[in-house]
């Protein structure tokens, strides 16, 4: 049973959550009844066997069936289609001191080089899916640190815990590493590794080696070397694509256009995405006519963008200023132009971010708050739900209705701006129809892993 929630499900197999709000967006069928102009529809939800029976009438359900929720906004368990789990809660050991993309990459190499022993990769990892677990989410693909040797240590311990997390968080493992990488044999080997574990093949944009500009020639090649070893093992591609506050990073239309050149039957997920935003209204339209002739899929790591770029140049004479963008992307006009786009989590706790705490519902609010995702609300909301499922491939999750898993989350709060004012802490967590304990892994646990006088 749930250990900070308002109120406690019927411990029956057949129950019901009453007068409740669930958005329109996320049914899987025909409301009931209208929704309300912020997509809330005003409903009786019915569960039996671990299942929604029905999404009936508010008030239309016997009251001896359940109680009476006085329209709690009641939520599909949330997906996170971009994560680093294998990277989570290294902050302490490893702290970036500029706050921006080179000062994360400076400490977390060394860090992954010397501390990222099996044990250390799993109880960090295994923290991070307690976590999300406890929040509400149910399906989480993380990127996994791959410049070699430490594949042949993290994706064993991944494998691991997919196994046995099965049935609470469904896991999905996507590859990150510099693009050049893949003229090499190291990344063939790496597909091959892709393909053993059931993957997604990805890397960034960005070279180990110098090269002469942003977007330099060789880019092509390493480009179609990962289109050629995807195809070659029927695999996805999911990129980290113009993670960059120079408009100069012009990747993304290259990417999507080599895709329908080699009619590439694969899906294509990029993430980021940042330096589309500042680039001309005719180069943005280019590309995003691209990206959907492509289908390529986008998420977006609101929270994170706004973290890391704009950071003034270390070593300048700026000093401490203020940014003068919020380094995210065009999350509107992608989804106006027909695109899927998703809201991810990304880091947590690591040098690329010094917060975060797995948790979809918080990240979806802070999209809200960073890329005004209001005003209306609309079905925003799907972007953390059925959105990231569809990406994803997981047609279990990630919408209510009847038939489907009983995987949900309920909070308090009535509407959207109460959800978004106060921190649900005290947000109830059905999976499979029952309560589940959300107690929180403590911090302390992980002390002799990220202290800084933790033995390497």
């Amino acid at each position: 049973m749930p250990v900070t929630g308002f109120f406690d499900p019927p411990a029956t197999r057949r129950y019901a959550l009453r007068r409740v709000h669930v958005p329109a967006s996320v049914l899987a069928g025909p409301p009931p009844v209208a929704a309300d102009p912020d997509d809330l529809v005003f409903c009786d939800l019915v569960i039996d066997g671990g299942k929604v029976a029905d999404v009936a009438v508010a008030g239309s359900v016997a009251p001896e069936l359940g109680p009476d929720l006085d329209r709690s906004l009641v939520l599909p368990g949330m997906l996170d289609a971009h994560a680093h789990l294998d990277k989570g809660h290294i902050v302490p050991r490893a702290r970036n001191k500029t706050g921006d993309l080179l000062g994360a990459a400076a400490v977390t190499g060394p860090d992954r080089a010397s501390r990222w022993h099996a044990e250390d990769v799993r109880r960090r990892l295994e923290f991070g899916l307690q976590t999300a677990y406890a929040k509400g989410v149910v399906a989480i693909r993380t990127h996994l640190d791959s410049l070699a040797p430490q594949p042949a240590t993290t994706f064993p311990v991944f494998k691991a815990l997919r196994d046995e997390w099965a049935g609470r968080i469904e896991l999905q493992p996507s590859t990150i590493c510099p693009i050049d990488i893949f003229l090499t044999e190291q990344g063939r080997e790496l597909a091959d590794r892709v393909a053993d574990i059931g993957g997604n093949l990805g890397s960034g944009t960005r070279f180990v080696a110098p090269v002469s500009s942003l977007v330099p020639p060789e880019f092509d090649v390493a480009m179609a070397r990962i289109f050629a070893l995807a195809e070659e093992r029927g695999l996805d591609l999911d990129l980290h694509v113009d993670e960059s506050s120079d408009p100069e990073s012009r990747t993304l239309i290259r990417i999507a256009r080599m895709a329908v050149k080699r009619g590439f039957k694969g899906r294509i997920l990029a993430g980021h995405c940042c330096a589309l935003a500042l680039q001309s209204d005719e180069f943005i339209r280019e590309t995003m006519d691209a990206c959907k002739d492509a289908g390529v899929d986008i998420v977006s790591l609101p929270a994170v963008n706004l973290y890391l770029q704009a950071r003034p140049v270390p070593g300048g004479n700026a000093g401490r200023r203020t940014p003068q963008w919020r380094g995210v992307t065009l999350l509107h006009e992608l989804k106006a132009h027909g695109l899927n786009v998703a809201i991810g989590g990304d880091n947590v706790r690591d040098p690329f971010y010094g917060y975060g705490d797995h948790d979809m519902l918080e990240n979806f609010g802070q999209a809200v708050k960073i890329a005004h995702l209001d005003h209306p609300h609309e079905d925003w909301i799907t972007a953390v739900t059925s959105v990231p499922a569809d990406i994803m491939q997981l047609p279990q999750f990630g919408r209510i209705g009847p038939g489907r898993g009983a995987d949900l989350i309920v909070t308090r709060a009535r509407d959207w701006h109460e959800l978004l004012a106060r921190f649900q802490a005290d947000r109830v967590v059905i999976r499979g129809g029952k309560a589940i304990d959300t107690t929180l892994p403590d911090y302390r646990a992980l002390d002799d892993l990220v202290r800084i006088d933790a033995p390497v």
